[in-house]
């Protein structure tokens, strides 16, 4: 309720409203003195500047439907509906000032408006007070749509929540995802911008900035171009009415902050002569939502009583009339507005049966705040369930809802420039069931900048030079010499980052700055140069970490990683000489021996006596071929005999199965044996570090690394008891020099030093710690959205997958490596010195059996070398020459008959 002291200046404005309401345009027929009257709250109507075209219209709409309630003779208990209508000025205690007023000296039964949402929150709650319903056709406050506390209040236009959610989906439909919110400070600026953000919020939408325009001073809070440029969003709203958009959007373009770099949608479309003409290149690509009736979306409107409108209007007042296709939204929820009221207001006193019973009484005294409708609650029960078809499409409300119902329609016109004048045209419409879609008159939709390529809305690198560190490191960022066909070499940066880089200059249009670094820089101090703004970005295979998160931001992931262990390529230098014995244990040995030993004696038995390859043999021979026959089973080999009777064919078949799980077994387990020997190295993957099986010190670390990071946290509790490396070519250095056994780096970066340069290195163990690579910006960059999108694009389109497959794919050293991949001399000599053993002892049991054979070849070796000694001594005796034996010599001093004295000598000596 209104204090004592308010109702002093109150009675102030009831003057003032009395005397505007005495000048109001007198073009129309003037109202009689009916006690059935409609009140109209305007804010404009005494002028025809830009501001005031809407106001007029709507107020024409108004008179219209009350004329044309009369020339269809729809009388209140033989009256007819006579009306008023005051101009606030867009003042709220006007508002309720000339509402007071005229409710104290006429008998109001109901208000068309006001126009305003900061009018509205006054009025709505006085006429609940009195008991007089109020339908406006322009306040859109969300707040007002609460029945409970609002009763008397109705709207024919829709909440700035319904146009919230089609603001909503129109970011979705152009992929925006943030944006800025200018709104003037008032209950519709206010109202508008909760909408805003809650339903954005609700839709996964960012509202990243909102800013408040003053409409008493008319003035930005704070500094509209560092709010605008300091924010990454580049879509701003603008929630003013048609008397402060203006003042905002020639703000901006004194600012230069509209088209090509923002992009403007307001929530109401600005009369365009209020700018320069030297403006509208600028001006090119701004959008507009406003709600309008159904005929715009191709719903059901009245067109009867839309065309006795527009007649009466032209009838008395053709000087407002633009034509029927430019005719206000405000006017059409106007006239409906005034409609209903009727309607309620005749059905209501049509249920009184006598003219002595007045349904249009008031109780109290003249001053309006004492004063009460008494039928108030009948005639609210009326409203509630009255439906019709208006001229803006279907009316009807439901139960503490004051907004109507399933008629919510919306046009998005956008600002297009033509060589002699600059307009608005319309591009989109909305509607409850079928959200967005084209206009049946156009579908091209001009941007900022008059491009045709819809904005991104986010603040973009096109253009900008960007100052950009790149680190040496294989194969992200490599130096290679490249010779032209003139024999010219020059130095080349080849590798995933260079490739990367060109990637998104390419889609994103920026000029690169490159420093390079060498591989021995420290990635933190190349992250702080970044994080105090030396550089724009750091691009490389930056490992993004929690702490690191604490100074910079990161983009989406460039590369994903891992951490590995690389060791030096070991290979086992013990000679084991009994390696092929080891798939077996030792007790499994002496069972499989003692098994052999028995099927031997056992197919003896079973077999001795009828197996004719046992007949006519010794016991040894026996036995001997039996144990054979046992051994040769079981390793799968042939026998010399096979069983014969049924008892030893079932034995036979034991020992072919044991055979066959033995044979597999052994197999299995010798070459993994030899598989394990072949790779056997110091350590066989991080848990072997993290249990210390390999001294700290061994263990070289990069420092100034996410690495080191890890191994700090992970492995060594706080203590840095590694071995200190400032590159990865250090470390590659110390692993073949032996100074230390195993190092941790990034698995990518290893994958391709051990696959393409160092094959003598390898990785061992499964990958850990899974991470990702990103680019480094500074906290709250700006331009972090653009790139993000840009590498979610190239993501999408396959380009990551492609630059893997062209740098970490290769495997040079699987095809030119010197180690050999067969089995070694040296886990076989067992096996081939018990074949010498088994040699050696076929050999001896071969001369055993020939022994005979073998002692008489040796004795007719020696008769022969002494009976040749024999003879050369008899020739000695006889004195006769002895000559070398000589091929040029072939003269004898032996005579024939000498020769023949000599041999009857050599038989007598024999027989002596």
């Amino acid at each position: 309720m209104l204090s004592s002291g308010t109702f002093r200046w109150l009675w102030l404005y009831l003057l003032f409203g009395q005397l505007m309401i005495s000048h109001v345009r007198t073009a129309w027929p003037p109202s009689n003195s009916s006690n059935v009257q409609v009140l109209g709250i305007f804010e404009y109507l005494t002028n025809t500047t830009a501001f005031s075209i809407s106001s007029v219209q709507s107020r024409a709409m108004f008179i219209s439907a009350i004329l044309l309630s009369q020339q269809y003779n729809m009388t209140i208990q033989g009256q007819n509906i006579s009306w008023q209508a005051v101009e606030t000025g867009g003042d709220p205690m006007t508002a309720i000032a000339d509402t007071c007023q005229a409710v104290s000296i006429s008998n109001i039964v109901g208000i068309v408006g006001p126009g305003l949402s900061r009018e509205a929150v006054l009025v709505a709650p006085f006429t609940t007070r009195v008991g007089i319903p109020a339908i406006s056709y322009a306040a859109t406050d969300p707040a007002l749509s609460n029945g409970n506390a609002y009763p008397a209040f109705y709207r024919t236009i829709s909440s700035d929540r319904t146009a919230a959610l089609a603001f909503a989906q129109l970011f979705i439909r152009f992929k925006w995802t943030s944006c800025i919110v200018i709104y003037q400070n008032d209950e519709y600026g206010t109202g508008g911008a909760s909408a805003i953000g809650e339903i954005f919020s609700g839709n996964n939408l960012t509202v990243s900035e909102v800013i408040a325009f003053d409409i008493v001073t008319l003035a930005i809070h704070g500094d509209l171009k560092s709010l605008l440029t300091s924010s990454a969003a580049r879509i701003i709203i603008l929630w003013a009415d048609s008397d402060y958009a203006p003042l905002v959007i020639q703000k901006a373009l004194d600012l230069d902050l509209l088209g090509p770099v923002f992009t403007w949608i307001l929530s109401v479309a600005v009369s365009l002569d209020s700018f320069n003409s030297t403006s509208y290149d600028k001006l090119t690509g701004v959008i507009a939502i406003e709600p309008v009736g159904g005929s715009i979306v191709n719903a059901s409107i009245n067109t009867t009583l839309l065309n006795a409108a527009y007649s009466i209007w032209q009838q008395y007042e053709p000087e407002s009339f633009p034509g029927s296709d430019k005719v206000s939204y405000h006017a059409l929820f106007s006239f409906d507005a005034t409609w209903l009221l009727i309607q309620g207001i005749n059905q209501l006193c049509s249920s009184f049966p006598n003219i002595s019973s007045t349904c249009t009484t008031f109780t109290g005294d003249s001053f309006c705040f004492s004063r009460r409708f008494v039928n108030s609650d009948m005639l609210l029960n009326v409203l509630d369930n009255t439906s019709f078809l208006g001229v803006s499409g279907p009316i009807q409300f439901s139960n503490n809802i004051t907004d109507p119902v399933d008629r919510n329609y919306y046009i998005a016109r956008n600002i297009q420039h033509s060589s002699t004048n600059v307009s608005y045209v319309p591009v989109l419409v909305w509607s409850d069931s079928n959200g967005w879609t084209t206009d049946t008159q156009t579908n091209v939709i001009i941007w900022p900048g008059n491009s045709s390529t819809v904005p991104t809305g986010f603040a973009s690198v096109r253009g900008l030079t960007l100052s950009i560190i790149v680190a040496e490191s294989a194969p992200f960022t490599m130096m290679s010499k490249i010779q032209d066909g003139s024999g010219n070499i020059s130095t080349k940066r080849t590798g995933y980052i260079p490739d990367l880089l060109d990637q998104l200059q390419g889609q994103m249009g920026f000029i690169p700055n490159i420093t390079y670094f060498s591989a021995n820089a420290s990635y933190n101090d190349l992250i702080n140069l970044v994080a105090n703004g030396t550089f724009d970005l750091f691009i490389g295979d930056v490992t993004i970490t929690a702490a690191r998160r604490k100074i910079v931001d990161f983009s989406s992931s460039i590369f994903d990683n891992s951490l590995s262990v690389i060791v030096k390529t070991s290979v086992s230098s013990q000679l084991d000489l009994w390696s092929y014995l080891k798939p077996f244990s030792v007790k499994l040995w002496i069972t499989l021996l003692g098994a052999t030993i028995y099927a031997g004696i056992l197919i003896c038995i079973l077999e001795g006596q009828t197996n004719e390859a046992l007949q006519n043999r010794s016991l040894v021979s026996i036995t001997g071929l039996c144990m054979l026959f046992s051994f040769s089973t079981i390793i799968g080999g042939g026998a010399d005999f096979d069983a014969t009777t049924g008892p030893g064919r079932i034995l036979t078949a034991g020992l072919n199965i044991l055979s066959l799980i033995l044979v597999a077994a052994y197999t299995a387990n010798l070459a993994s044996d030899l598989t394990l020997l072949k790779t056997a190295g110091s350590i066989s993957g991080i848990d072997d570090i993290k249990n210390g099986k390999v001294s700290y010190s061994r263990i070289g670390i990069i420092t100034d690394t996410s690495i080191e990071d890890y191994y700090l946290e992970e492995i060594s509790g706080g203590s840095q008891n590694f071995y200190p490396l400032i590159s990865t070519d250090e470390m590659i250095e110390a692993l073949l020099d032996k100074k230390i056994d195993a190092s941790i780096m990034d698995s990518g970066t290893l994958e391709y030093l051990t696959n393409n340069i160092y094959c003598n290195l390898t990785l061992v163990g499964s990958d850990f710690n899974p991470s990702s690579y990103g680019i480094v910006f500074q906290k709250n960059w700006l331009y972090d959205q653009d790139f993000d999108i840009a590498i979610l694009t190239l993501r999408e389109n396959g380009t990551f997958d492609v630059l893997q497959k062209k740098w970490f794919q290769s495997n040079i050293c699987s095809h030119s490596s010197d180690t050999s991949t067969g089995m070694s001399i040296d886990s076989m000599a067992g096996l081939f010195m018990t074949f010498a053993v088994i040699s050696a002892i076929a050999i001896l049991y071969f001369m055993w059996r020939k022994r005979t054979a073998i002692k008489d070849c040796f004795l007719t070796l020696i008769h022969r070398k002494k009976a040749s000694h024999t003879q050369a001594i008899e020739l000695d005796i006889t004195g006769s020459e002895i000559f070398p034996e000589d091929s040029s010599h072939q003269k004898s001093s032996v005579t024939p008959a000498k020769t023949g004295e000599n041999v009857a000598r050599k038989k007598r000596r024999r027989r002596v």
